[in-house]
């Protein structure tokens, strides 16, 4: 029997100790697949580090809320953003902008549906709590996502809250947050397991991976990130201060 592992980051908002850290944590685990379901850069001091990490390890980088808003900052824009959009080469900017919305894999006889904050839009939240109705328009087909069988397993970012919960056979599941969690300090994210058939069992495992907070919040301060304080509280407490998530 052959399984098959795939990571899901998502989330990690300029935080390239976070990054790193957890990308050992799946190197040392062996897994070679990589999903990064979006808001790579933003918030944090080191998105362009972060952005140029993702596209050397990642397989698939779906689009965010912030990776499709940040690259149109105008020069007029609040002077945080343009300090984010400007932390980016035009290159990496381009290159957000332009990366997909949506995805769907298989796996077990799974057809697992991964995209950034809903079934609708990277601009629309679904939050933990939500209703049955909210509940099942992430499972629908849309001009986002695409026509063809609708998906079994839908696995979400953007809330930087992780949980999964299943109804009527089907499964929702947020991976987190890897550089700016707010259920708890420490970063989240996701391994899938399962098979080419679908008699092969299939497994949803959350992932924490502690990180030196205090060093990354130094970066910010020797960078002179515009809302570092804001960051820090965030990254220290789990506390949502901020703008955006």
């Amino acid at each position: 029997m052959s399984f098959e592992r795939v990571a899901l980051i998502s989330d990690i908002h300029g935080n390239l100790t976070a990054l790193e850290a957890v990308l050992a944590d799946i190197s040392a685990r062996g897994i070679q697949r990589i999903i990064n379901l979006g808001d790579t850069a933003g918030k944090g001091p080191r998105g362009e580090d972060a952005v140029a990490r993702c596209r050397e390890v990642c397989e698939v980088n779906v689009r965010g809320n912030w990776d499709d808003f940040l690259p149109g900052i105008p020069d007029d824009g609040p002077p945080e953003m343009i300090w984010w959009r400007d932390e980016l080469t035009s290159a990496s900017r381009a290159w957000l902008s332009e990366t997909p919305l949506s995805v769907d894999i298989e796996m077990s006889g799974r057809r697992i549906r991964l995209f950034h904050a809903s079934a609708e839009s990277p601009h629309v939240r679904v939050h933990f709590h939500h209703t049955p109705e909210e509940f099942a328009a992430m499972f629908e087909n849309t001009d986002m996502t695409g026509d063809g069988p609708v998906p079994d397993v839908v696995g979400y970012a953007d809330i930087h809250d992780a949980y999964i919960e299943s109804v009527d056979g089907r499964t929702l599941f947020n991976v987190g947050s890897v550089g700016n969690p707010l259920d708890e300090p420490t970063p989240s994210y996701v391994i899938l397991e399962g098979g080419s058939s679908a008699s092969d069992p299939f497994s949803v495992q959350f992932v924490r991976v502690p990180y030196d907070i205090e060093a990354e919040i130094a970066v910010a301060e020797e960078l002179g990130m515009p809302m570092r304080d804001v960051w820090a509280v965030e990254l220290r407490t789990a506390v949502f201060r901020g703008r955006q998530s």
